[in-house]
């Protein structure tokens, strides 16, 4: 997967729209971050719960991991951009969006038809 991959799949959620934060892009939902982008490095992140977050680094570990500290015992979660898939980071960006996404978006997300729970899947 690609920044650019990373970036579409961020910005194809309803109501999301790209800022910058210390220096990079950032994907906000409601004025809140959902997601970052550190291009140069190869990787993302998702702001999950922690209990979404576990399940996700369970699943792939080798595509997720928590960001260190305290903003990672949060649920700040990278996302290793050579490893994932469109798949696998969709779920991700998904989750994190609903977390910060408000309540009316939500239900006209969930409205739509679109799956109420996003997994992780097996990127392989």
């Amino acid at each position: 997967m690609t920044k650019d991959d990373f970036r579409k799949i961020a910005l194809a959620l309803p109501g999301a729209i790209e800022s910058s934060h210390m220096g990079h892009p950032d994907f906000r939902v409601g004025g809140k971050i959902f997601a970052t982008l550190m291009p140069e490095d190869g990787w993302g992140m998702v702001k999950l719960a922690p209990d979404e977050q576990e399940a996700f680094v369970q699943a792939a570990p080798d595509v997720f991991t928590p960001v260190e500290g305290g903003w990672g015992r949060q649920g700040a979660t990278r996302v290793r951009l050579k490893a994932a898939t469109k798949a696998i980071a969709r779920d991700g960006l998904t989750a994190a969006w609903r977390n910060r996404a408000p309540k009316p978006l939500l239900r006209d997300f969930d409205r739509d038809g679109r799956r109420n729970r996003p997994r992780a899947r097996d990127q392989k």
